[in-house]
This record gives C-alpha cells, sequence and structure tokens, in this order.
C-alpha cells in the first residue's frame, strides 16, 4: 500500500487516505515555489510491447497530472536504433489511450532533440567535462574499476578541448567505425558511484533510426539522453523506478552541466512485481520466436496488450495499480490480486450466460416433439438494470459433462440415476437413463420433465437441491473456448538453474465444439460475458470470426484472494 503521509487526501471511493510520498514532495515544491506547475511524462523505449508493470507508472504519471492540475508528456526514448520498431511505437501510444491516459497534443520523442543534445555535447568538451575516448567497450570496463576499488585514468582523458572537439566532430560526419571512439563525460574516476567514473554519453553506431534515417551515426546514451529530453520538454518531476536511484546524480550532473534553469527533480518508486510471470523483454520475445505463446499479444501473458485480448479492462487494472500503491520498497504482488479486480470489475456489469463447454446431449423424453418454448432469463441476478433476455426451451439440450455421473459419490446434487434437479430458470427433470458410445464414454442422458415446476410458477410441493444449466440443442451456437492457466509452473518457480523458464505445460487447453446458448451468436471482439459456473470469457480479438467464435476466458469464478482491511 502507499506509504504513510502527514497529508490526507480522498480516493476514488470517497475515503480519506494519507497521501504517498510523492505526492508529499510535490506539495512541498509547489509550496516552496520550486516549480508553479506540475509536468510529468511517461517515456518507454519502442523495443517491445508494454506490460502491467509499465501500467502502474503511466496511470501514476497520468494520474498526478491531473491530481494537480499539471501537463503530461507522452515520449519515447528511441535513442537505440538497433532494438527499436515503428510496430513498438504503435503498439505502445494504443495501449496508453485504452488505459485512459490522454496525452493531447503532447506526444514527443527523443530523436526530436537529437540536435540539441549534440550541442550540449559539444558545450561539455568546451568546458572540459567531456573528452573522446579510443578505448574499446571492454577496455572502458576495466578501466573503470570495481564497487571496492577506485577506476583509473582514460589515457585519452588529456586531449585538448580543440581536439576533442575535431574528433567528436569526425565521430558525427561518419570517419570512424562503430565502437572506434566514444565520448566520455569527465565526472571522477574514483567515486564511490560506479555511474559517475566518467560515463559513456555518445558512441559510434551506423545504424538507419526508424525516424531520422541515416542523418545520424553516432547515438546519445541514455543517462545522457534522458534528462535533456526532461528539461527540453519542462518536466518538472521525472518519476522512475528504484534501479535509476543511482543513476540521480548523474541525471541532475548532466541538467546543471548543461546549464538548464530549474531543471527537472528525478524521484524513484518501487517496481511492481507480479508473482510468477514473465515481464522481461528478452524472456517474451524467445517464447514468442519458439512458437510457445502466439505473440506480445498472447493472453497468457501479462503485457497490456495480453490483457487486453484476453478481457481485462482498464478500470480494472486502474483499481489494481491502486492496490498496490506508490512505495520507496521492492516487493511483490500476488497475481490472484489482478484476478480479483477483474472479478470485482466484471460481476455486476456482465450478463450470466449459460455455456456447455464439453456437451452432452440431453433428452427430456416426455417434452412435446417439435415444441419450443421461450422463457424470460435474467441477465444478471445482482443487477437488474442489466434487463432479461428470451431463451429457447425445448425437448433437446445440451448439459456439461461434469453435471451427470453414472456413479455418483455422496454429496454429488447434480444428475443420476434416479436424481432430480431444476434446469436453471426452467423445470424440474429427473434421470430416467443415459446412452453410451462403444468406448463406454456417456453420449445422452434421458430424463422426464414436470410441467408443474416452471420457474416462477409458485411450485413448492418439493424441493430439489441441485440446479444446473443448459442450452438448447437446436438453437446452440458452436464455438472455440480457451481456457488458460499461469504461464509458469508455480510449484517450481520462474527459473530453471540454467535460467531458463519453468513453464506450465498445461497452461492453454483449447476446447472445440463447444455449446452457448443463441444470445451469443452475435458476439463481437471484446464483448464479454459470465458463462454460468465456468468464468468470465471474453470474445478473442484476433482469431474470432462471426462463423465461428472464440472466447478466452479472463478469470474463474472462484478465487483465493482476500482484500486486505
Amino acid at each position: 500500500m502507499s506509504e504513510q503521509g502527514i497529508n490526507m487526501n480522498e480516493n476514488a471511493q470517497g475515503d480519506v487516505v494519507s497521501k504517498n510520498f510523492i505526492e508529499q514532495i510535490i506539495d512541498k515544491d509547489l509550496a516552496e515555489g520550486t516549480y508553479d506547475t506540475v509536468v510529468t511524462r511517461f517515456p518507454p523505449e519502442p523495443n517491445g510491447y508494454l506490460h502491467i508493470g509499465h501500467a502502474k507508472s503511466i496511470l501514476l504519471n497520468y494520474g498526478l497530472a491531473q491530481q494537480y492540475h499539471g501537463k503530461f508528456n507522452m515520449r519515447f526514448d528511441d535513442t537505440n536504433p538497433t532494438k527499436e520498431k515503428e510496430e513498438f511505437v504503435e503498439s505502445i501510444k494504443a495501449d496508453i489511450e485504452w488505459l485512459g491516459a490522454d496525452w493531447e497534443d503532447r506526444l514527443f520523442f527523443a530523436s526530436d532533440y537529437f540536435d540539441k543534445m549534440y550541442e550540449i555535447a559539444v558545450k561539455l568538451i568546451k568546458k572540459g567535462k567531456a573528452y573522446v575516448s579510443d578505448l574499446s567497450a571492454d577496455e572502458i570496463r576495466q578501466y573503470r574499476g570495481t564497487l571496492t576499488e577506485a577506476g583509473k585514468e582514460d589515457p585519452y582523458s588529456t586531449r585538448s578541448i580543440e581536439e576533442n572537439l575535431k574528433l567528436f566532430e569526425e565521430m558525427r560526419d561518419g570517419r570512424y567505425s562503430d565502437g572506434e571512439k566514444v565520448l566520455r563525460a569527465r565526472i571522477d574516476m574514483a567515486s564511490p558511484n560506479m555511474n559517475m567514473r566518467d560515463p559513456v554519453i555518445y558512441r559510434v553506431a551506423h545504424m538507419s533510426h526508424h525516424r531520422t534515417g541515416d542523418k545520424w551515426c553516432i547515438y546519445p546514451m541514455y543517462d545522457f539522453a534522458h534528462p535533456i529530453e526532461d528539461a527540453v520538454e519542462g518536466v518538472t518531476h521525472s518519476i522512475c523506478t528504484l534501479e535509476f536511484e543511482d543513476h540521480r546524480p548523474l541525471y541532475d550532473w548532466v541538467v546543471r552541466e548543461a546549464e538548464f534553469p530549474n531543471p527537472p527533480k528525478q524521484i524513484e518508486f518501487a517496481k511492481l512485481y507480479l508473482t510468477n510471470v514473465v515481464t522481461g523483454k528478452r524472456y517474451i520475445k524467445k517464447l514468442v520466436e519458439d512458437g510457445i505463446v502466439d505473440g506480445w499479444d498472447d493472453p497468457r501473458l501479462v503485457s497490456i496488450a495480453a490483457l487486453k485480448r484476453r478481457g481485462f479492462t482498464p478500470e480494472s487494472i486502474k483499481r489494481f495499480v491502486e492496490l498496490c500503491g506508490v512505495s520507496k520498497a521492492n516487493s511483490s504482488t500476488d497475481y490472484a490480486m489482478l484476478e480479483y479486480c477483474i472479478r470485482e470489475d466484471l460481476k455486476l456489469k456482465k450478463p450470466r450466460m449459460m455455456a456447455a463447454l464439453d456437451p452432452i446431449k440431453l433428452i427430456i423424453d416426455n417434452y412435446p416433439v417439435g415444441q419450443t418454448e421461450y422463457l424470460e432469463i435474467p441477465n444478471n441476478l445482482e443487477n437488474e438494470a442489466l434487463g432479461t433476455r428470451q431463451v429457447p426451451f425445448c425437448r433437446e439440450l445440451y448439459i456439461d459433462r461434469d453435471d451427470f455421473m453414472e456413479e455418483p459419490p455422496k454429496k454429488y446434487f447434480r444428475l443420476f440415476p434416479g436424481n432430480e434437479v431444476r434446469l436453471m430458470s426452467a423445470y424440474f427433470v429427473k434421470c430416467v437413463g443415459f446412452e453410451k458410445d462403444e468406448d463406454g464414454k456417456v453420449t445422452t442422458v434421458h430424463c422426464t420433465y414436470d410441467p408443474e415446476t416452471k420457474q416462477g410458477s409458485g411450485f413448492n410441493a418439493r424441493k430439489v437441491k441441485g440446479t444446473i444449466h443448459w442450452v438448447p440443442a437446436p438453437y446452440a451456437v458452436k464455438a472455440e473456448v480457451r481456457l488458460y492457466e499461469n504461464i509458469i509452473d508455480e510449484e517450481k518457480g520462474v527459473y530453471n538453474e540454467d535460467g531458463s523458464l519453468n513453464l506450465n505445460p498445461n497452461s492453454l487447453t483449447v476446447l472445440k465444439d463447444c455449446c452457448l446458448e443463441p444470445a451469443l451468436k452475435d458476439a463481437k471482439p471484446y464483448d464479454s460475458f459470465q458463462f454460468v459456473r465456468q468464468g468470465f470469457f471474453n470474445v478473442d480479438s484476433r482469431d474470432s470470426r462471426p462463423d465461428a467464435l472464440v472466447f478466452n476466458r479472463i478469470v474463474s469464478l472462484k478465487s483465493s484472494f482476500v482484500l486486505p482491511k
């Protein structure tokens, strides 16, 4: 939960809550006149799809801008053309829009500032704060020292300002090959902070950029570019995750030496860690390339695109982020809490429909042949505002295989020979027989019904303990249904000893020829429903077609999560 503070405000539910530590810093900055407005940003690198952890950062930065009536910048940190694609740019924009973060006309790219970054690098050289080095990457690491030993001075750090200016210009003009020369900041090779030991701020990279083409063959390093981007855009509070805490002295050095007036302030918060999920881009890329998942939006992943495809809602993710809170201490959150949030969001919004996922035929022997009646069934018993629907009822139905047993155990209250149950919103039926195929598998259950027991008729002569759902056979909609489990084997942990992923072989179960009630025949991508006793499902946005519906199970109905008081 959020760290406790002395200031109080209200959350979306109207409860009085403590302000988190970031809000307290912003309040102090505004009160002291450090800034007269608040400008935040979300700065993803376009080298992959966003995941649930990014959602926390997006909603935090956007929420603070809204809370303080400030501005929110959407900026792509596209300083590494070797890994960036336009596909990732478009997917990130779509994800952020779906979450409800509106950047209005404030869409920026780090590559917009390449000229400015080059200009600042030249300024640092002229100030004696940067120099061109011929050391290789391996040699730079060796000279850098260790956590317990200071680094050694770069032998090229004594070059004159004039020579450094000339060499850096030649780097820009393409005179050198990749890795042949770099530009380093001159700070302190004996600093206890490794990031301050003359970090590389420009490297040669003869790569075409997805926006600037071949204009540049030198590119700024992230730690140099990022503070400049923030400062140029007028960002006041550069909010990032804890792994950048040790980089903050370098961030402050860059904006100070670049002589930006009223520079931004970096604030670090704890990442959102979710148990038993895969978020690393390297691992997801391998899962995609190996065909284990069908793309970055495979519903077993927790990329934002995957959560959307599976059927999660922006509201559920916002609630999840709210429950996680903002903290300065790393911790892990149980995946069950995310499932809790989507159940809570959908349970009153969605109609409860009937579906036989493993169907067997049920024939009511004494129901009139050829007759169909229409039963009025509530769409959601907990929300009358969703109204009712008309469902055809006839002699031949489908039920789930789990709802019949030839030799049931004790306390099994569904269908078995001689037992009577209620068909949901319909009649009492009593099992009088069944048929098997040559393999001994039950194919058909025979029943009789009592016409006096129609739901709503006031019949109370006897009671039954079991109620089962059904689908009218002649009107049934055939569909494929996909059931998901965690892609990680939870009992074995996330990683094997060799660093590979402990994959769950049962993470996807595909059920063919499921039978759904006819009201679902016009379901469209992203439409979601509760299937009675089965869970919440939505129409798959990639594979479903009007003549071949595909449903993803969003979440089951059972929950192991209890909301803390």
